[in-house]
């Protein structure tokens, strides 16, 4: 059987990738999406299309309280548009407002990734403000010990691992979505 002759359920509501920078939320959200046959957006890329400008240029110039307005309002109207897969930048979950629109709108999928997987996958990127600090690394991890536990809110979590591609971590993504009520509507 190949990929054109499988059945694709459809989506009824939007699943919203939920993690920390480095967890994949882009990248497994582009192959998520695909495979689901939905369109895709990255919360951070509207925000830069919309302001014209990058994450670090908002942060620097308008400051976190404005970026932090303008996601929310974009992630509200990805919640209102076609069911799809929406990557949220990592500080976005973590609004108490947001977690409710999302939940009440779609579906919060946390990829969930240790300091060394995502050091590893960030160290050499300088497109992360919050990481412009004197030890970047101890600032990912004092990240991660304030940002798991909101994240465990999310309603499902995907565990990453290093040896999976793409695919393979959006196919596990995939199995775990398959047990939540009300998600598929088969054709």
């Amino acid at each position: 059987m190949t990929g054109q002759d499988q059945v694709h359920p459809r989506l009824q509501k939007t699943i919203v990738l939920v993690g920390m920078m480095g967890a994949g939320k882009t990248a497994v959200g582009t192959a998520l999406a695909r495979a689901l046959r939905v369109p895709f957006h990255d919360s951070d890329e509207e925000i830069v299309r919309a302001a014209q400008r990058s994450v670090a240029e908002i942060f620097e110039r308008d400051g976190e309280p404005f970026f932090r307005a303008r996601e929310s309002e974009v992630i509200e109207r990805l919640l209102s548009g076609t069911p799809g897969v929406v990557s949220t930048g990592g500080g976005a979950f973590l609004s108490e407002a947001n977690r409710a629109m999302i939940a009440r709108l779609g579906v919060s999928v946390w990829l969930q990734a240790d300091l060394e997987l995502l050091w590893t996958r960030v160290k050499g990127k300088t497109t992360r403000p919050l990481l412009r600090t004197a030890d970047p690394k101890a600032t990912l991890a004092e990240l991660i010990e304030r940002r798991y536990p909101v994240y465990a809110l999310a309603q499902l979590a995907v565990e990453a691992e290093p040896g999976l591609s793409i695919e393979q971590m959006a196919q596990k993504v995939i199995e775990a979505l398959r047990g939540h009520p009300g998600l598929f509507a088969e054709d």
